[in-house]
Formats: structure tokens, sequence, C-alpha cells
């Protein structure tokens, strides 16, 4: 099987009743979150580059045939239609690394109808976890207020996937590193790491465990200093590191503290290795870290030179999902939208204009950006095939990093954000208006609409 079969069941259904009626006109979906989630002032294009892996490598082959089969317990030949679909259509998104808000599209995607319908789950897969966490890394980063920030997630994150995107998004989102060897090595990310309480334990003291550390990796170490009592583990690692040399305590080695009153210790063991002559050496801090930690430890005044977040970070534990959609707005031609209560979406293919300061305007796409603005979403993909190279982390950093400059300071708070709101263009609220009465009077709610709408 290939990773066409990873959708939802009723995608599967939708597409092949499509395709029995005939019903393979253009589609255009178009995927949004639908409202912030607590204590986001802006959330991060992310999630796009492994979206678009997918959409240019669909094939239902025989054996997903097979396997739709299987759940729908129909004979294969009932679902021959499927059989040799791939993605033929055409995607707008908006580039990864850019600020969006509530109610803008990411992602628009246009095909014919069986095949956008198809992809649905996969690609909302793809941008809601990426997206969430991606927020969660640029909040992160922002608390730290210049610190280094590195990832220590994998061990936490729902999944090995998981983790390898987190590490991704937090490199886009400025991290300086991450432990995951297999996305440090496979993104180009500076791989950072320690040792665990384990090491320490396995060794008869924790003076041995830190010289064999040492002698294992020559140059610049990090040293785990709270297995045991904290200052007696600076003291130690202070002992060891001065008797390596200046060419290993001044040349980037490192304590890490992982527990405790990480402000306070941090304190005492800046000023234990400062009284042993080893300034160079800095601290690290692990352990329970997010951006509300980090914050509260920056502004605190505490010594901390690195900051290492992981399981908060992952999982982006405050918020760990994103109220997104993907709603057909147009079918071959015509405008839809839902109307069903609190879920109302608006018609129509899409762009986002945006101004100074994340000033967003949502309006159609062959309106006239406003003065000074720019249109957010671009074209990445034409009948089924990429429209240029996948983007560079750098240029996501790049992007984000512009992006953050030019948000509002409320926006950017970590506690108590306030978003900016984007507004709807004067066409946009017009079709609206008319799609909705015909809408209406087709469901039967209302008198039928005049000829012209």
């Amino acid at each position: 099987m290939s990773d066409a079969t990873t959708t939802d069941l009723y995608e599967v259904t939708m597409a092949m009743s499509y395709l029995q009626e005939g019903m393979t006109g253009p589609a255009t979906f178009s995927l949004f979150a639908r409202r912030m989630p607590a204590e986001r002032g802006f959330l991060v294009a992310a999630g796009l580059e492994s979206a678009l892996d997918h959409l240019s490598g669909l094939l239902v082959g025989p054996d997903d045939v097979e396997a739709f089969a299987s759940v729908l317990h129909r004979a294969p030949r009932d679902l021959a239609p499927l059989l040799g679909l791939t993605f033929t259509g055409d995607v707008r998104a908006v580039p990864e690394g850019r600020i969006v808000l509530a109610g803008e599209p990411l992602l628009e995607v246009t095909a014919p109808l069986p095949e956008a319908q198809l992809v649905e789950t996969y690609v909302l897969n793809q941008l809601n976890h990426q997206t969430t966490v991606a927020a969660k890394g640029a909040r992160c980063v922002l608390a730290a207020d210049g610190h280094p920030v590195v990832d220590f997630s994998l061990r936490r994150t729902h999944g090995t996937q998981a983790g390898f995107q987190a590490a991704r998004v937090g490199a886009m989102a400025g991290f300086a590193g991450t432990s995951n060897v297999a996305a440090a090595t496979a993104l180009g990310i500076p791989a950072v790491g320690t040792m665990a309480h384990s090491y320490v334990e396995a060794f008869p003291t924790e003076e041995d465990a830190f010289r064999a550390f040492a002698r294992a990796h020559p140059g610049p170490v990090t040293l785990l200093v709270d297995t045991y009592d904290t200052e007696e583990g600076v003291r130690t690692a202070a002992h060891v590191l001065r008797e390596l040399g200046p060419a290993v305590h001044a040349a980037g080695s490192a304590i890490r503290l992982d527990s405790g009153d990480l402000g306070a210790l941090a304190r005492r063991a800046r000023f234990l290795l400062d009284d042993a002559g080893l300034p160079g050496v800095s601290i690290t801090a692990s352990g329970g870290l997010d951006e509300y930690a980090v914050e509260e430890l920056v502004s605190s005044g505490a010594p901390i030179d690195t900051y290492a977040v992981g399981t908060r970070f992952g999982v982006s534990a405050d918020a760990p999902y994103l109220d997104s959609a993907y709603k057909l707005v147009e079918y071959d031609g015509r405008p839809v939208m839902k109307l069903s209560s609190a879920k109302v979406t608006a018609p129509a293919p899409k762009q986002v204009f945006r101004g100074l300061g994340c000033t967003d305007v949502i309006g159609l796409t062959d309106e006239r950006p406003p003065a000074g603005a720019e249109p957010l979403l671009e074209t990445v993909m034409r009948d089924g095939r990429r429209t240029g190279p996948r983007a560079t982390l750098g240029e996501c950093r790049d992007r984000l990093a512009a992006d953050l400059d030019a948000l509002p300071p409320a926006a950017r708070r970590i506690r108590g954000p306030v978003a900016p709101h984007p507004v709807v263009s004067e066409r946009l609220r017009d079709l609206t208006a008319r799609v909705r009465r015909r809408t209406e009077a087709h469901a039967g709610l209302v008198s039928s609409p005049s000829p012209s709408e």
C-alpha cells in the first residue's frame, strides 16, 4: 500500500461517488484555521513541503484499491475507477515561515473534484501539526530574547515523524540545534546533546563519569551536574574542566541544569564557575521548559546561556491542536459555501493581501492589492508538479524573522497576546452575501433568488 491509503474513509467513498456520477470538474478547496488557539497572537505557516511531497507522489495502485475494497466490503473491481488516480491539480499556498492569522487560507487546492477530495486528510494532517508546533517554537525564541534555544523533544513527541517535524519547524523558528540525529543529518541542523543521569549513575562516582565522558569526547563537553547534589555537581564539573585546561573549558564547554529552581541554581552555578576561573563555561537549562518558563527566567536575569525545550514544545502542550478546516469554496466555476451554525465558510478562491504590521485583507484572487500590500499565497504546484525548488530552512527562517519583526508588539506577547484581525474585502463580502442568498433559496430556507444571483 502507498500513502494514498493514509486518508479518512469518507474521502474514498466521496471520491468514488464523484467518479460514478461523472463529477470531475475543477474544485477549489481552501484550508484555514477557524480560530486562534488560546494564548496565540499569530500562527506560522508550516507543513507545506511535506504536503507537496504527498501530492506530487500520489498514485492509487492495485494494493491501495484492494485496501479500499476490503474496508468497504466491496469487490476490488467495484472501485476500479480509483485505480491510477494521481494529483493533477494546482496548489496556491502561503510560503512556509510566513505569519498567518485565523480565517486566512494557508493553502488552496484546485483539481478535479475526486482528486481534491481524496487528499484532504493528508494535507490537513501535515499543515495542522507543523503550523501548531512552529508557532510554539517561534514563541520560545521570542521568550529567550536572543539566547539560543535547542530542541530536545523527540522522546516525548507523538511519534517519530512528529519528532522529525518538530525539529524542522524548530529550526525554522530560529532554534540553534536539535538532539534528533535523523533530523540533524537530513536537514543540516546542528546536532546538540549532553549526557543522561543514567550515564552518571553507571559510574562509581560523578567525577569518574565526567572524566570518562571527557576521554571519550576530546574537546568541549557539556556535563550534567544535577544527578545527586547540584552544587556539588558544579564543583566536580569545575574541577574536571579546570584540569582539562583552557583548550576545553574556554572553547565551548558547558554544564547542564535539568531540575529544581533553575534560576537560583544557575546563579549559584555561575558564581562557582567564575570563582573557579571558568568564566567561559556556559550554562544550559532544560527540564519542563516552554516559552512561559523561559520568559520568567530571562526576565529574572538568570545567568542561563542556552535553553533546551522538549515535551512542551514538541507537543505544543498549552495549545496542542489547530481548529482548521479544508472546505469546498468553488465547484465547476460556481462559488459555494457552508451555512451550518458556527461553521459558515466564505465562498470562492481567495488571496490574502498583507500591509504593514500584519494589516491583512482577505479578498478574491482577481482583486487588485490595496496600496502597499503584498499577496501572500503563491502558486507552488501546477498540473501536479512543483513550480520551483523546495524552500530551504534558511529561507523559511528569514521569512519568519521578518514577519515577527513586523508583527505588533501585542501579538508577540507571551502572556495575553492579542492577534490582529484580518479584514474581508468589499468584493468578497458582496459575493458571500449573494452566494448565501442563493444557497439558502436552493436549500428551501428562503424564497428563490433573482436570476442575476
